[in-house]
């Protein structure tokens, strides 16, 4: 069996201003990069000997954090179908500023509802999709390998990740907040 670690990026310099980001690039703040290191601290004796980051310098950056200790790993991927969650127009607009134009119900549902989605954007259901090819392909590659696999990745790729691993609720999916310091360990 391998094992996964799975975990979210550090805080960016958006998620402290609380812009939609999605796939826009935003750096790590200082503090995101003390919980880039901490992630690393708290996996420093996993065995890790493949990594999966999205395009994105902010779960890059954080995937090096992690990897200082894992000199072993030498088999680093890049795959988008663990990129954020597309916020299409609304990216690079703060959540303030959406609700003043839009209004708080619905900012709700295209921050939180499963199927609503911005113009140009993906909806959670979205998002599921592209996720559980990742998983299939994860099963199909290394079950059973005795491997370990790091994934670093966004919040909302994370919620649909954990919804399938899991057999999470969809209610239970959209109320979950991901941590920018914690993992969660799967096996396949």
């Amino acid at each position: 069996m391998s094992n996964i670690y799975l975990f979210r990026h550090g805080q960016s310099e958006f998620n402290l201003s609380k812009t939609f980001t999605g796939w826009l690039d935003a750096k790590l703040t200082p503090l995101g990069v003390e919980q880039a290191k901490a992630l690393g601290q708290m996996l420093k004796d996993k065995k890790i000997n493949v990594a999966y980051t999205s395009r994105l310098s902010r779960a890059i950056d954080t995937l090096n954090e992690v990897l200082k200790f894992h000199p072993e790993c030498q088999n680093i991927i890049t795959d988008d179908r663990m990129i954020e969650r597309s916020y299409g127009d609304l990216a690079g607009h703060t959540h303030a500023e959406t609700i003043e134009k839009y209004g708080q119900e619905q900012f709700d549902k295209w921050h939180r509802g499963w199927a609503d989605k911005v113009n140009n954007g993906e909806s959670f259901a979205d998002v599921e999709i592209r996720v559980k090819s990742f998983i299939d392909d994860l099963r199909k590659n290394y079950a059973g390998q005795n491997l370990g696999i790091a994934i670093s990745a966004h919040g909302n790729s994370i919620r649909l990740f954990r919804k399938i691993m899991e057999n999470a609720s969809i209610e239970d999916t959209v109320s979950w907040t991901i941590p920018y310091d914690q993992f969660f360990e799967y096996e396949i």
